[in-house]
């Protein structure tokens, strides 16, 4: 069922898989990571939905760093529930929240595939970066409003270096909350859509609430 970011209900998460069968195929073929397999399409098809689709779905895909998932992703999504929630208390109106879609040997674009699946409205994709020689636990977010199969990264928002020691997770939940915001009011992504928060100021303050992971 679907569910309100500042409600009570959980989202359901679904286990998903690209079209890369192996970590092998996944780095020799990058076009395999970009779009789901037969098995995971399906899945998606099969969900319970409301036919008024979802505001906002997130997919988590392991991608080049499986560590900077496993260790960032649950922290960053309970900072960002926290003002969700707070945003809607203020009466901004909830968020229709997707399933969370957790992939395997996913790259960003295949967020774009599962949100046109699961008729969101927007997309945000966390995924393991590359890892370099003192970082290899970075998490990057990927935002994409109007998600569908074929756009180019030039459609996405983009927030990187999420880890204890780079971004933290109350900053980063900050600039993926303003994004969210804008991109809902405006209805667009990507170059279209600067990243402004630097000239407000982040009140990281934000109560620790988690419906998105419970």
């Amino acid at each position: 069922q679907p569910s309100a970011a500042g409600g009570s209900a959980a989202a359901p998460a679904v286990h998903l898989h690209s079209a890369a069968d192996s970590r092998a195929v996944y780095l020799q073929r990058p076009d395999l990571g970009r779009r789901l397999n037969d098995a995971s399409r399906q899945q998606l098809q099969a969900l319970p939905r409301d036919q008024a689709g979802y505001d906002l779905a997130f997919v988590l895909a392991d991608g080049l760093s499986s560590l900077a998932l496993a260790q960032n992703a649950a922290p960053l999504l309970q900072a960002l529930q926290a003002r969700l929630a707070a945003a809607t208390d203020a009466g901004d109106g909830p968020w229709r929240i997707a399933p969370l879609s957790i992939v395997q040997q996913g790259r960003v674009a295949i967020g774009d595939d599962i949100a046109h699946l699961l008729n969101a409205r927007c997309v945000v994709v966390l995924i393991g970066e590359r890892p370099g020689l003192s970082s290899p636990d970075s998490l990057g977010l990927y935002l994409t409003w109007a998600p569908q199969p074929g756009l180019s990264d030039a459609a996405r928002n983009c927030i990187s270096n999420v880890r204890p020691a780079g971004l933290t997770y109350d900053a980063a939940a900050f600039k993926l909350h303003y994004l969210l915001s804008e991109a809902r009011r405006r209805q667009l992504s990507g170059v279209a859509l600067k990243d402004e928060t630097a000239d407000q100021g982040a009140n990281l303050e934000a109560p620790q609430r988690n419906f998105l992971l419970e």
